[in-house]
């Protein structure tokens, strides 16, 4: 099925008052600023957790921007799927919010559908209360942007 009649939503999730953990929220506003294909939306999740529940479902496919403490150096990129996350390693923490997104598309599964999910998470450098992304981390908004528009063609 070609993906463009498939309902693409680009999830960037965060908490913009605690540096890089944000990261998800400014890539998604500068995504917005962008021309993207009719049928992908771009949503600024926040930190809504489980209020994010019917921009899941309603997905065909989900790409997720989100920090994630993996133990790389930071502005380190991680791509995974979802179906792969059994898979990775114990101390590979996704999301430092309280309900982390990966339970809120656990959850989709219970009660309907789960879409295709990628997730593109970075490694923060500081989790510090500032609203500015440390230069390592808003260095690679770029790298980030390209890699979400590569998902989007697959």
């Amino acid at each position: 099925m070609e993906n463009n009649n498939k309902k693409i939503v680009i999830l960037g999730v965060g908490n913009v008052l605690l540096t890089d953990e944000g990261i998800g929220v400014h890539v998604a506003n500068e995504l917005m600023k962008m021309e993207l294909p009719d049928n992908v939306s771009v949503v600024e999740g926040g930190t809504d957790g489980f209020r994010l529940l019917n921009v899941i479902t309603e997905a065909d496919r989900l790409i997720v921007i989100d920090a994630v403490k993996g133990g790389g150096e930071p502005g380190s990129i991680y791509r995974f799927n979802i179906d792969n996350i059994k898979n990775v390693p114990s101390g590979f923490k996704t999301s430092v919010h309280q309900i982390g997104i990966l339970e809120v598309i656990d959850l989709s599964s219970l009660i309907g559908k789960t879409p295709h999910t990628t997730i593109i998470g970075v490694e923060p450098k500081s989790l510090e209360m500032n609203l500015e992304l440390s230069p390592e981390i808003k260095e690679k908004i770029p790298k980030i942007i390209e890699l979400v528009l590569e998902e989007i063609k697959l």
